[in-house]
């Protein structure tokens, strides 16, 4: 295994480091002033738009598709992963900042890989551009989506038009009136084998019939861009929108998948290696019992397994993505699988530990500590909860003891 980053990607990281000391950090403080006076929790401050305009003067745009584009000439999943990383130190602004932030990655890399030319140009370039957001409908509130062949959203072909009836929810993005397009996963054909009975297709936010009924907040905070609910009511489309073709919904979701995963996991450990600065800055500074809290030797312990966990994920994560570039993304799964349950859980563990070192502060909104840890909780249920992933590592496993 080789994880040596290209030329091309070591310059990546140079400047997108100058990026986040330069620009990010010091806007963090802008952005949350400017969500304060603009008093939506829904609201776009101008610092993003700021932000975007510097990342494209320096190169820093759209770093995330391993295809060719004007911006572009492609990164690896391995050249790429170090890059996400970064950008998870400042979760909630770099990953915008440069084009890079889920699901329109995703949503770009569906469109990329099997959209039509009319829906590259209506609904990609855009996208590549930043100039709208968009989402991606798969999970529902009546069925375990864990397992996605369960979805019961229909998708019924009626001449010249798809008809689509059923509810979504935790539907990230779509409470920003920016999201200007659904990429929705639903059943064409409920007789077909059980992994092609399903679709996905293009629906326009402005579609009569589809309504986001509310945004639900994830342990008290709302998201700027949301997780809502969704009702599609005899909501219909042009037949054109479907992507590809009937029944390779799933398949389509793979291929989604596999690199989002990569992504999410890389910028876990970047909000770990932020979570371990804010400790270790915290405990220089606080005196209990006569001394530093560092040289109290319980924290040092969570900082020592802190630097230790983080680095083991770190490891995992650089080998799956080795592994999707040489080998590709079914030759990586178990990899993929495996990252996807470590890299969230040691997070959390980091998270955590810098809370308790906080103290009360800790589960304040005075330090990022306690939004970090809710956004982490999330992802052991996104792209996949923990035991469906730990399912795929145990029966591949077993499968080599019979």
């Amino acid at each position: 295994m080789d994880f040596a980053l290209s030329t091309v990607a070591t310059d990546l990281v140079a400047r997108l480091e100058a990026f986040m000391d330069e620009c990010v950090y010091p806007a963090e403080a802008v952005y949350e002033a400017q969500m304060d006076d603009l008093g939506d929790p829904h609201a776009h401050p101008q610092i993003v738009e700021d932000l975007k305009s510097e990342a494209r003067e320096r190169g820093l745009w759209n770093l995330f598709l391993p295809h060719k584009t004007a911006w572009t000439d492609g990164l690896s999943n391995l050249d790429y992963a170090p890059l996400a990383e970064i950008t998870g130190r400042s979760i909630h602004l770099a990953p915008e900042a440069l084009n890079c932030a889920a699901p329109d990655t995703g949503n770009m890399e569906v469109l990329t890989m099997f959209g039509t030319d009319e829906q590259k140009e209506r609904w990609l370039q855009p996208l590549l551009e930043g100039t709208i957001r968009s989402a991606f409908a798969m999970t529902e509130p009546d069925v375990a989506s864990s397992d996605a062949t369960n979805i019961q959203l229909s998708i019924e072909r009626d001449g010249d038009e798809y008809v689509l009836n059923g509810r979504k929810w935790w539907i990230s993005g779509a409470a920003s009136p920016r999201c200007k397009v659904f990429i929705v996963m639903g059943k064409t054909d409920p007789n077909a084998p059980r992994h092609l009975q399903q679709s996905m297709i293009l629906v326009p936010r402005d579609t009569p019939g589809l309504t986001v009924v509310r945004d639900l907040p994830v342990f008290g905070y709302q998201d700027r861009e949301g997780h809502c609910e969704l009702l599609f009511d005899n909501c219909r489309v042009p037949a054109e929108n479907l992507i590809a073709q009937e029944g390779m919904g799933f398949a389509i979701a793979q291929a989604r998948l596999g690199p989002g995963r990569i992504h999410h996991c890389m910028r876990c450990l970047g909000v770990a290696e932020r979570a371990l600065d804010l400790m270790c800055r915290r405990v220089t500074e606080r005196v209990a019992f006569g001394r530093p809290l560092a040289e109290q030797g319980v924290i040092r312990e969570w900082i020592a397994d802190s630097r230790m966990e983080i680095e083991q994920a770190r490891l995992l994560t650089l080998k799956a993505a080795w592994l999707m570039d040489t080998v590709g993304n079914k030759g990586a799964a178990i990899e993929i699988s495996s990252i996807k349950v470590i890299a969230p859980n040691v997070a959390l563990r980091v998270v955590d530990r810098a809370i308790q070192a906080h103290g009360g502060g800790g589960v304040s909104d005075d330090f990022p500590l306690a939004r970090m840890w809710a956004g982490l909780r999330t992802l052991r249920f996104a792209d996949g909860p923990d035991e469906v992933h730990r399912r795929q590592v145990a029966r591949t496993e077993l499968a080599r003891h019979r």
